[in-house]
């Protein structure tokens, strides 16, 4: 290659590289597979040091993401690097080939630990306290996401046992996959774009503003690593997790001592199947001196410690052909784009379908008809598509063109604002019918006992309901002779039915499946508005001035009740004698305005018992504690809300104390 061509390829490979490090650490979206990723990388340096092409901003020298503008910056003590990373068993054999030369003995052995395909992290403790949680942004500072990472349930606010004064901690933030296919499908059902796998849903969760919402997203943490002040000789990484667990952190349990590089290939070997057992994701091992001692000797780069190493495993892939893009219709009517493909086999089961997402991903990767594609498994549980292989031919398809109407029901598709899902709100649409009468009978809803998914179904199917609204027209004869129904069970459902009339109208409220509206956000609008004409008729303006109640949602219920269908519905709710009104339970004001968190196990009292006294003496509960909290309620076993109402100085009652504001 002239020197040129080297300089052109080289400006080309950044400019690649520097987008997919945007993409994956500030985007929460990458375009690339990390394997690609370091081929380029490791492509770029090759040239660099051939053709004396250095720059100090060059993706070579960066340890990964950049530091958010929209948090405050902390500077790491000491630097988050990245570690060197390796595909293949001989590169790991000069590795450790590299350790022996520059100790010049082989006095030593290795900790090896699974790697797990998160969002690293640093905290800080002082005294014991929790004082800084921070990203590992460009390594030597980073993101001070210290009251997001407070709301992760795991990670102690404060030490256990025999701590010294400073303690840094490292560790990896992640989500199970099985957490990260149910917020995926909340986020399809949302119109919102989703994850592309859980390292990045947790990455995209903790540079979220709001704490609140960062603690609805099912994070979890393991730690790694333990920087302290003073340190023994002695002291190894083994000891370290031994430390790490003491002191009340989580570690992980998949870490194992080697003595030889070909022990350390054999624990490789056995945790390349066991990773697809476990409930989380892992791309590979790390592998680490063990002697903590021996760490400054052997020193670091500009990026990687020379004491560890990476070794990843090969992402399970695979290539089949598209045979067609079928539409499905979710509950809420958000119509996903799905791919029929030939038959494969990938991580163990047969993969015949796979989310495209919305019609905005299609664009993207430009799928078609009769692609080869690459697909994968985004956590190990959805199949997604990656990417075309066959782009270039020339006899491909015309690109997909997706429908204005509904695949189901005809109705003209609409796209809200905001939001990259197209959309049917007929509530009428087959496929949504099913799924919006299971929820409307559900047990936090309704409450309609033996109204199952199969019974449902065949309701659905023999004509006998449209609407969740129907079911108060049927009768025992018309359901006696469904399959698995006898006398007394047809009774039975009939009367659950008719004694669901008698649930309060916040469950009514819910069980309608308006977007956004939960159990405690239908409480407030039948609190505030009272009845349901009045809920119907409400405006955007008059909603968002209700306590909790933002645009997004006061916009949801105006379009909700703006259709027409849907004002049919209730209407026929309305005739069968549903409670319309909103019937206030509260005894007393004893306790208004007052905020309660509730922690731990009471003596007496339930905790639905100690949230209703509460409500009925017009306080309001909240699920986590804050500086709104008045009063934290707590029992035996309280855990980190204790911790942080404490923290915060907020006032601690125990049930007697309770009881005793209530009687005044």
């Amino acid at each position: 290659m002239k020197p040129e061509e080297a300089r052109k390829k080289v400006q080309e490979l950044r400019e690649v590289l520097n987008e997919a490090n945007k993409a994956y650490y500030q985007e929460a979206r990458p375009f690339i597979s990390d394997k690609e990723f370091d081929e380029k990388l490791k492509e770029l340096q090759q040239l660099e040091d051939k053709f004396d092409l250095h720059d100090p901003d060059s993706p070579t020298n960066r340890v990964g993401g950049e530091v958010s503008s929209t948090f405050e910056t902390v500077q790491h003590p000491t630097p988050m690097l990245s570690l060197d990373n390796t595909y293949n068993e001989d590169e790991l054999n000069d590795f450790d080939g590299r350790v022996r030369r520059i100790l010049g003995h082989d006095d030593y052995n290795y900790m090896v630990e699974l790697k797990f395909d998160g969002a690293s992290m640093r905290l800080r403790y002082e005294k014991g306290d929790l004082v800084v949680g921070a990203t590992r942004g460009d390594g030597e500072k980073g993101d001070d996401i210290t009251n997001n990472v407070k709301t992760i349930r795991v990670i102690p606010l404060h030490l256990n046992g025999d701590f010294p004064e400073i303690v840094e901690v490292r560790g990896e933030a992640y989500m199970e996959k099985e957490a990260f296919a149910r917020l995926n499908e909340r986020r399809e059902e949302e119109g919102l774009n989703v994850f592309a796998n859980p390292r990045n849903s947790t990455a995209g969760s903790l540079k979220m503003q709001d704490p609140k919402a960062v603690a609805r997203r099912p994070i979890k943490f393991l730690a790694f690593d333990l920087i302290l002040q003073d340190t023994e000789d002695s002291l190894t990484q083994v000891r370290k997790m031994e430390l790490l667990k003491e002191f009340g952190l989580p570690v992980s349990e998949h870490y194992r001592t080697c003595d030889t590089i070909n022990e350390v290939h054999e624990v490789i070997r056995e945790w390349d199947s066991l990773r697809h057992d476990l409930p989380y994701e892992t791309d590979g091992v790390v592998v680490k001196v063990n002697q903590s001692s021996l760490r400054d000797e052997l020193g670091t780069t500009s990026k990687f410690p020379r004491w560890a190493i990476a070794y990843k495993f090969e992402a399970e892939q695979e290539e089949t052909v598209i045979n067609d893009i079928t539409l499905q219709v979710g509950r809420l009517g958000t119509i996903t784009p799905v791919a029929e493909l030939e038959p494969v086999l990938l991580a163990g089961t047969t993969v015949k379908r796979a989310s495209l997402h919305n019609e905005d991903e299609i664009r993207r990767k430009d799928v078609r008809i009769g692609d080869r594609v690459l697909v994968e498994k985004a956590g190990e549980i959805i199949p997604q598509v990656v990417n075309v292989l066959d782009a270039d031919r020339v006899d491909r398809n015309e690109p997909f063109e997706f429908p204005s109407e509904c695949p189901a029901c005809s109705t003209e598709l609409i796209k809200f604002e905001g939001e990259v899902a197209w959309r049917c709100v007929n509530p009428t649409c087959p496929p949504q019918v099913r799924i919006r009468i299971e929820h409307f009978s559900a047990r936090d809803a309704m409450d309609i006992e033996g109204l199952g998914e199969s019974v449902v179904d065949q309701l659905v199917s023999a004509g006998l309901i449209t609407t969740y609204a129907d079911l108060y027209d049927l009768q025992k004869e018309d359901i006696v002779d469904l399959d698995r129904m006898a006398d007394k069970s047809a009774q039975n459902l009939i009367d659950a039915i008719q004694k669901s009339k008698d649930q309060p109208f916040e469950r009514l409220i819910y069980a309608l499946g308006i977007r956004f509206v939960g159990k405690t956000v239908a409480k407030d609008l039948a609190k505030a508005l009272k009845n349901i004409e009045r809920l119907r008729s409400a405006g955007i303006g008059e909603m968002t001035g209700i306590d909790a109640i933002g645009p997004k949602i006061a916009e949801s219920v105006h379009n909700f009740f703006s259709n027409q269908k849907n004002q049919q519905i209730v209407d026929k709710l309305i005739e069968k004698g549903l409670q319309t009104e909103f019937e206030d339970t509260q005894q007393s004001s004893r306790l208004e305005g007052k905020k309660f968190v509730l922690t731990g196990s009471l003596p007496t009292l339930t905790r639905k018992e100690a949230k209703d006294l509460i409500e009925q003496n017009g306080g309001k509960t909240a699920s986590s504690v804050s500086k709104n909290t008045d009063f934290v309620l707590a029992g035996e076993s309280a855990g980190s809300k204790l911790d942080k109402a404490n923290e915060l100085g907020i006032e601690v009652i125990d049930e007697s104390e309770f009881l005793n504001m209530i009687d005044g």
